[in-house]
């Protein structure tokens, strides 16, 4: 049976398909923050662990990982869906936070890191003297 052309179904894929980004479809990620922590929880199944780099240059850490496809010559193809290749993430991190006390782990598929806030920045007392005593007031030190 001949199935009808509809310009506007192929021009509606068209368009998903332009908009998909293979960023967000390779490497979901959650971010919150927990705490004195920033966490972040990003999806990389299928990823080799060893493949797996994350580096900070600057203030920008970026996540890189490697999906392999066994590809066979007997292999005919009828549907792929799940992206392969050399993906990568980037965040921009603040001043805020202890670059050098991020912590990496890769379990299930899933890739957390752990980015605590930095000392100086956390909120603190600071003591204020006057002639009748000493006070304390809360505030926060800008870094």
């Amino acid at each position: 049976m001949a199935r009808a052309f509809d310009p506007f179904r192929e021009m509606d894929r068209w368009f998903a398909d332009a908009a998909r980004t293979p960023t967000s479809n390779a490497m979901p990620m959650d971010l919150y923050r927990d705490g004195d922590v920033f966490v972040t929880r990003i999806d990389l199944p299928g990823v080799d662990p060893a493949s797996i780099d994350v580096d900070v240059d600057d203030r920008t850490l970026t996540v890189r990982a490697e999906r392999k496809v066994e590809i066979t010559d007997s292999q005919k193809w009828l549907v792929r869906e799940r992206p392969a290749g050399t993906f990568a993430r980037q965040l921009t991190l603040g001043y805020g936070v202890a670059l050098d006390k991020i912590e990496a782990q890769y379990a299930d598929g899933v890739l957390s890191l752990r980015i605590p806030v930095a000392e100086e920045a956390k909120p603190r007392k600071i003591s204020v003297a006057h002639a009748g005593g000493a006070t304390e007031i809360e505030g926060a030190v800008a870094s």
